[in-house]
């Protein structure tokens, strides 16, 4: 019975682990495959229209001007709001 019980508990475990991983992420440093890696909701796709809003608009300021990105919505911005960073990119030398 209890090893039933670690069975089901390891498994419960195991398909939660991705939810509690995403974590802090810089969105004016950060790739395509971290944001997309480390943010809820955000695949390929609208990790490179951050990229491509960012090289075009600079760098954001805050999670508010995320939602200017075309494909995220008010909704998906507050979902990950916790996530977000915005340290300017350091310039070289």
């Amino acid at each position: 019975m209890l090893t039933k019980g670690l069975g089901a508990a390891m498994l419960a475990a195991m398909l939660l682990a991705p939810i509690a991983i995403a974590g802090p992420v810089n969105v004016n440093t950060a790739d395509a495959k971290t944001l997309a890696r480390e943010l809820h909701g955000i695949g390929m796709t609208k990790a490179e229209a951050i990229i491509a809003h960012r090289e075009k608009n600079g760098p954001f300021k805050s999670a508010d001007d995320l939602v200017k990105v075309k494909g995220l919505g008010k909704k998906l911005v507050d979902q990950n709001r916790s996530n977000f960073r915005f340290e300017a990119e350091k310039s070289p030398g």
